[in-house]
């Protein structure tokens, strides 16, 4: 009596296979599939995603992107539109890059300062939100400048600048006012550290 045939082993590469080779989590790809980024084929019944040579392709593209610090959106239609997006959004990535290396220029200059100041050092001790403002004013920043800097740093890095206001000892209440009017503020130039100080 002969057995039945058994079915060829599915083709492609699983998500915990991929993963791995890419350096992601799983998560990261379940969510590529999740907002249609990056979409494989089902085997069987559909519980098991199996990922083509062209998948990996595309995710080896995706990553790229990723790095240059692209958006997931962006990077969807770069790849759905390479010769239409593919300029564009570079071109507009660089320059964020081109605001955030001046932003960063910004903050190395008040950190200079404050090294070449051994009294202003002095004088400013333990640091809480009073004295930044007070450091910050003393390094030549107005109200209007402090309020960008904060735009700024919330717009580049919302996690580090809540970590931040958190170091300064800002009640979590202020923090979410200051951060709420940072990421709707204009984050134009970029000479700024404090709102109403922080």
């Amino acid at each position: 009596m002969s057995s039945s045939p058994t079915a060829p082993p599915p083709r492609g590469e699983t998500v915990s296979r991929l993963a791995r080779r890419f350096s992601l989590s799983r998560s990261t790809l379940l969510y590529y599939d999740r907002i249609g980024l990056l979409c494989p084929r089902r085997s069987g019944d559909g519980e098991y995603r199996r990922y083509s040579e062209a998948d990996v392709a595309r995710l080896a593209q995706i990553c790229r992107y990723r790095e240059a610090g692209v958006r997931l959106a962006d990077i969807q239609r770069i790849l759905d539109a390479p010769e239409d997006s593919l300029a564009e959004v570079l071109e507009a990535r660089l320059e964020e890059l081109n605001a955030e290396i001046a932003h960063l220029r910004e903050q190395q200059r008040v950190i200079v300062g404050i090294l070449r100041s051994k009294p202003l050092r002095e004088r400013i001790g333990v640091m809480n939100r009073e004295r930044w403002t007070e450091l910050l004013r003393a390094s030549g920043f107005t109200h209007e400048d402090m309020r960008r800097w904060h735009a700024a740093f919330e717009r580049h890095a919302p996690d580090k600048h809540r970590e931040f206001l958190e170091f300064l000892c800002i009640p979590d209440d202020d923090i979410e006012t200051i951060r709420g009017w940072a990421a709707e503020a204009p984050a134009a130039g970029t000479r700024n550290p404090g709102g109403r100080g922080a």
